[in-house]
């Protein structure tokens, strides 16, 4: 295989996304060791009283993490692939959210609808 079969061969001349550059990789990787420390530093420092602000604020910090991945390591943009990458990543989050959603809610309400007296299983002799 010649060089610019190779090329040709990972989708460059066919209007994929190219590979990337190390100083995308370095950034990348910069961007993900912050964004890792960062809510390491919150929980173990206690920097935010109540719980539930800090487990939001880590899911943001998450979501953040989620993006720099997909730009930085994946190269996902509009334009790659036609769209169809970015097509079948909607395609994922449908399906995530929908299996996450139904399963919390079904266990909400097997939680909920429970027998009496099966909440106590602790106090059993």
């Amino acid at each position: 295989m010649s060089a610019p079969d190779h090329a040709e061969g990972h989708g460059h001349a066919h209007g994929g996304a190219a590979h990337g550059s190390f100083k995308g990789y370095l950034i990348g990787f910069v961007l993900s060791v912050i964004l890792t420390a960062i809510p390491f530093w919150l929980v173990m420092s206690g920097a935010i009283d109540n719980k539930q602000a800090t487990a939001i604020v880590i899911m943001a910090f998450a979501v953040v993490q989620i993006v720099v991945h997909m730009v930085f390591f994946l190269h996902m943009n509009a334009a790659s692939e036609g769209g169809w990458s970015m097509l079948a990543l909607i395609f994922t989050l449908i399906l995530v959210v929908i299996v996450l959603t139904g399963s919390l809610w079904v266990m909400y309400h097997l939680n909920a609808n429970m027998m009496p007296g099966l909440h106590d299983m602790r106090e059993m002799p």
